[in-house]
């Protein structure tokens, strides 16, 4: 019997030494000083992890820093899902340093159930870029066909152009991220999507030289809430219809947000002589604090000028089915809604509910003006300012439900687990070696009901 008790304790031992191990940075090389360059040791580790090794999981480790020249972590891979955990700093070289790609600095493609999350940093080095406005400038974080995608928890800090851009990917969910530049930074939007449906971006806190979060063409069922923005440029649909572009934006949700010192607010752009549509955009319950434009269409958006001279285009991109309800606060300018349609293609069903804006400058109880261009076929209720452009109403019994219903979208068809089947208990070493606790014990049981019996 004693026979059979060691053994059951050496399977018990052996059980813990030998379970599957994350995968960390280190392992293949990488440094983490913040000067030696890490680059070819994060792909050798990718391309380990991606192949299979280490359940799926790769750890940048925390209380180091890893310079970064250009990278592509690309797909498709063995495992699903494949988890990162940067729990230390990701440092890009300066731009005198620079070495290939200007177009992004860390690109994810092609990935299946990929999970990005932790506490650590990217930053992106963006100063020595933002005085060449006129050149290439890498975006930070760039995501391409990255389907099921989670992303969350980190800090992301001056950008050379944008920080983070979603191109191409389905099922996305953006949570608890801080992202940092100054507001004189060119460029340095927050979150750009494009391209992707069934997007969820939520519970961040966003200040940037440009749009906190922009949605460009080809989009559906993206939903926005819980946005901290400022400064910035707000919240943006577009700029869509550039170049003569066909554009198409729709089913978009945005609520429960802060604009604070911002340029804009909820704002829609478009260039002239684009086509397509930007339609069921809904606004809803909103806190405005001395916003320059707290509600603007702009379909005479020109590189961030408004040139009504454009006019004579031939077409626009339509804007039709837009709600701004529950807004409350204060505008910086005279103006608290600007809307700036086009003549030969006008804005349609624009619908204002339980609106109240005034003046920071002129102190509580000074009402904001309002601006109406070419609007056919909305309606207003309890909205100040009012607009001679949107009939008067004291119900909305055939819109008012349409806030609400706008913003039911589709959650993620799949909710990829962040962890292996076999979760680890806890993470011990500075490597993230991870004990297998919940198989060892079971398997432990297991063995030791055996020696039982057998004793």
């Amino acid at each position: 019997m004693l026979k059979t008790w060691i053994l059951s304790f050496s399977v018990f031992a052996l059980q813990i030494f030998t379970y599957s191990i994350a995968l960390d940075v280190t392992q293949y090389g990488a440094v983490g000083d913040g000067v030696t360059d890490d680059s070819q040791a994060f792909l050798k580790a990718w391309e380990a992890v991606c192949g299979g090794a280490g359940d799926g999981q790769l750890i940048i480790p925390a209380g180091m820093a890893f310079m970064l020249q250009p990278l592509k972590f690309e797909g498709s891979c063995k495992s699903t899902p494949i988890v990162v955990q940067i729990l230390g700093n990701l440092v890009a070289s300066s731009r005198g340093k620079w070495k290939g790609d200007k177009d992004q600095w860390i690109l994810f493609s092609d990935i299946e159930g990929l999970v990005v999350e932790g506490n650590g940093e990217i930053n992106g080095q963006g100063s020595s870029w933002w005085e060449h406005k006129g050149s290439s400038r890498p975006t930070a974080l760039k995501f391409k066909s990255c389907n099921n995608l989670r992303l969350s928890g980190l800090t992301h800090v001056d950008s050379a152009m944008a920080h983070i851009h979603i191109n191409g990917c389905n099922d996305v969910t953006i949570s608890h991220l801080r992202i940092n530049a100054p507001e004189s930074s060119p460029n340095t939007d927050g979150i750009d999507v494009a391209a992707s449906s069934n997007v969820i971006i939520q519970d961040c806190v966003i200040a940037t030289g440009d749009d906190c979060i922009a949605i460009n063409s080809g989009t559906a069922n993206i939903r926005i809430s819980g946005i901290d923005c400022g400064p910035g440029h707000g919240i943006s649909i577009g700029s869509l219809g550039k170049d003569g572009e066909i554009a198409s934006v729709e089913d978009v949700c945005v609520q429960n947000c802060n604009f604070r010192g911002t340029m804009n607010g909820a704002r829609i752009k478009t260039w002239p002589g684009g086509s397509g549509y930007a339609r069921r955009i809904t606004f809803n319950r909103i806190t405005l604090d001395n916003v320059e434009n707290p509600i603007i269409i702009d379909q005479h958006y020109n590189n961030g000028d408004s040139d009504e001279s454009t006019d004579d285009k031939s077409s626009a991109v339509e804007v039709s089915k837009v709600v701004y309800s529950n807004f409350v606060g204060t505008s910086r300018s005279e103006y608290g809604v600007n809307f700036r349609c086009s003549k030969r293609v006008p804005c349609t069903e624009i619908f204002m509910q339980d609106v109240k804006i005034e003046t920071e400058s002129s102190g509580m109880g000074q009402v904001a003006q309002g601006q109406c261009l070419n609007v056919r076929g909305g309606v207003s209720t309890l909205a100040v300012p009012g607009l001679e452009c949107l009939a008067l109403s004291t119900d909305m019994l055939s819109w008012g439900t349409m806030p609400e219903q706008a913003c039911m979208l589709p959650q993620p068809s799949v909710q990829p687990n962040t962890r292996p089947l076999q979760d680890p208990l806890w993470v011990y070493g500075s490597r993230a070696q991870r004990l297998g606790v919940y198989n060892v014990i079971l398997t432990s049981l297991i063995s030791f009901g055996f020696s039982y019996v057998l004793g």
